[in-house]
């Protein structure tokens, strides 16, 4: 019997490896984008895995309608993945009442709303699994990223409380929060800000497969035992 499984965000750096490593390990995807299309990644995985089904399914998350437009999509799902997301650089005292509302509806609401939606799929299956990509931001803050870590911090309070209110569900509901992963959001760091954040994390700068065999792990039935965590993948940046 075929698992499904929708990750929100598929067409990111962290979004496409956390797809092409469950994909590996035998689940068919809902891969969601909004503006980079994913068809080539789900022609790939079907190449790779014959056996399973990979839908590219599009919604702007961005938008009040986003997670009705997504969930209408979904025929069946034992896990979310929230890998969709967007940064934002400034002080407050910059910040747009507008960004902040994109901010709200992608990291937020519309996943929220997403989840709450696909909750009578979910419950078809006795074992069910939410995992939110959040951020180190979302637990210590950042300077100059205040309302970006205010929606991730939010993220991880949500995890906590869904997590007991699904545990008798059969719903295991945990975060991951990555640290300085190498991706394309970190192209605005110069080569000499880089190499001083590598000095600074203990086990060096991370890389997208790292989060991707995390969320393996939490969605693969080894780590059933575990709910309401945050998993800090950051190299010992902070401890």
């Amino acid at each position: 019997m075929k698992k499904f499984a929708l990750v929100m965000g598929a067409s990111g750096e962290l979004g496409e490896s956390i797809s092409r490593t469950l994909a590996a390990s035998g689940w068919s995807l809902y891969l969601h984008w909004n503006t980079n299309p994913v068809d080539d990644l789900a022609s790939q995985l079907r190449d790779a895995f014959p056996q399973s089904e990979f839908s590219a399914v599009q919604a702007d998350l961005s938008l009040p309608d986003g997670a009705e437009k997504l969930t209408g999509q979904i025929f069946d799902v034992s896990c979310i993945v929230v890998a969709s997301g967007q940064s934002l650089v400034e002080m407050l005292a910059d910040t747009h009442d507008e960004d902040m509302e994109k901010l709200w509806l992608v990291h937020v609401k519309n996943p929220l709303s997403a989840i709450r939606q696909l909750s009578s799929k979910l419950q078809r299956h006795s074992n069910t699994y939410i995992v939110f990509i959040s951020s180190i931001w979302g637990e210590i803050g950042a300077s100059m990223e205040t309302a970006y870590s205010a929606v991730k911090g939010a993220q991880l309070a949500f995890v906590k409380a869904y997590a007991k209110e699904m545990a008798y569900s059969g719903t295991r509901v945990n975060a991951v929060a990555p640290g300085f992963i190498m991706t394309k959001m970190n192209n605005d760091f110069s080569q000499e800000e880089i190499e001083s954040l590598r000095e600074e994390i203990p086990l060096g700068l991370g890389k997208p497969q790292d989060v991707a065999d995390m969320v393996d792990f939490l969605v693969s039935g080894k780590a059933d035992y575990m709910t309401g965590q945050t998993l800090r993948i950051n190299g010992g940046w902070d401890m």
